[in-house]
């Protein structure tokens, strides 16, 4: 695929005629490819560009040129590593991005003091604005794997996880104020040992329960509200699943479209997520192969250019009219050990258009 890149931009000069040459490129590739050839890396779409790719910003050569106003980020790199990302439509909108920061002087290994914050642009895919600590009055603000939700009362939910208990804090408005509603629960079963609240991955189902996945890979479900109990279903999906890699798997995130339930899962020791399905949430989940690859060309934009972060962690998706139309990914430039802090390295969250309707036909047509 680099070639026809190359290609496309030595013989088209003016950005808008590259962008419309690569996105015809793009679709064309991709429709020359069979249902049963793709896998959900083959959806991801062309990220807009806001003004033009720049390469005097911090990070690494290999994401070079790049879009800045992108996402959430400290362009400057001298107040914050941002991670985590989900984002939810506000009544009015726009768009809340619910994530974490932290001191970048404390480098990625930071992270274990980090807050929740919540940004808004005018455009999902960014530039976010930090609007500051969601919650600065309850602990400092603290909240790490932060992710965001609308309840079927139209109140609207962020829950954190790994450095709190599973957290839950509601507001009537997606600009707060946040008050604590409390701590999920997970009643006692015999396989309530997977119930740790690491990672954790909220839905709410189409019959009205909540569905939690964590690192665990265990499926939680709770008839009774956001904060449980769940009652945890069985032992971990993963090893059931033909094919998928087990080997250090974290920051699931799972959703339903297109009558299946998905789980996007990360392996953050060879820096590749997996995508699997199932159509009851529950029982029979199946591998679709991979689901994104760093050394993969997919992080592109509309002229053809390529970014490789080092690390593509913590997924989330936005869903509208039943379908996924965006990934956001938690980023970093360099190795996690080599992010030291008070340098040209870090992290932010990236927002990735995705054709999920798309997908959702194709798994459909395939009859499965």
């Amino acid at each position: 695929m680099d070639l026809p890149l190359i290609q496309v931009n030595r013989r088209f000069k003016s950005a808008s005629t590259r962008a419309g040459a690569f996105t015809a490129l793009a679709l064309a590739i991709g429709n020359s490819l069979c249902a049963a050839e793709k896998t959900l890396i083959d959806y991801f779409l062309p990220m807009p560009i806001h003004a033009k790719l720049v390469s005097d910003v911090w990070g690494a050569p290999g994401i070079f040129p790049r879009d800045p106003q992108n996402g959430l980020e400290d362009q400057t790199m001298k107040q914050w590593c941002y991670w985590d990302g989900q984002i939810i439509k506000g009544a009015e909108g726009k768009f809340h991005l619910f994530a974490s920061r932290w001191d970048q002087a404390k480098g990625h290994s930071g992270w274990g003091g980090s807050s929740a914050v919540h940004a808004v642009s005018d455009r999902i895919d960014g530039p976010y604005v930090d609007k500051g600590l969601c919650w600065p009055d309850n602990q400092h603000g603290k909240g790490h794997n932060v992710t965001a939700l609308v309840l079927p009362d139209g109140r609207y939910a962020v829950v954190v996880s790994e450095t709190r208990p599973g957290d839950v804090f509601v507001s009537k408005s997606a600009d707060g104020p946040w008050e604590h509603l409390g701590a999920i629960r997970v009643e006692a079963n015999e396989f309530s040992d997977l119930g740790r609240m690491s990672n954790v991955s909220v839905s709410l189902r189409p019959d009205g329960d909540f569905m939690i996945v964590a690192r665990s890979g265990a499926i939680w479900i709770s008839k009774s509200g956001i904060l449980g109990p769940y009652v945890v279903q069985g032992p971990s999906v993963y090893p059931k699943v033909a094919g998928l890699p087990l080997k250090n798997l974290e920051d699931p995130v799972i959703w339903f479209s297109g009558g299946l339930y998905h789980i996007v899962v990360n392996s953050w020791s060879n820096r590749k997520a997996y995508h699997i399905t199932s159509k009851d949430g529950i029982n029979g989940w199946k591998l679709r192969g991979l689901a994104y690859d760093p050394t993969r060309d997919f992080l592109r934009y509309t002229d053809g250019t390529v970014n490789h972060w080092e690390k593509i962690e913590r997924p989330a998706v936005f869903l509208e009219n039943g379908h996924v139309t965006h990934f956001t990914f938690a980023v970093l430039d360099v190795p996690k050990d080599d992010e030291k802090g008070n340098d040209t390295h870090g992290s932010k969250v990236i927002v990735v258009p995705f054709d999920g309707a798309a997908l959702d036909r194709d798994l459909r047509d395939a009859g499965t």
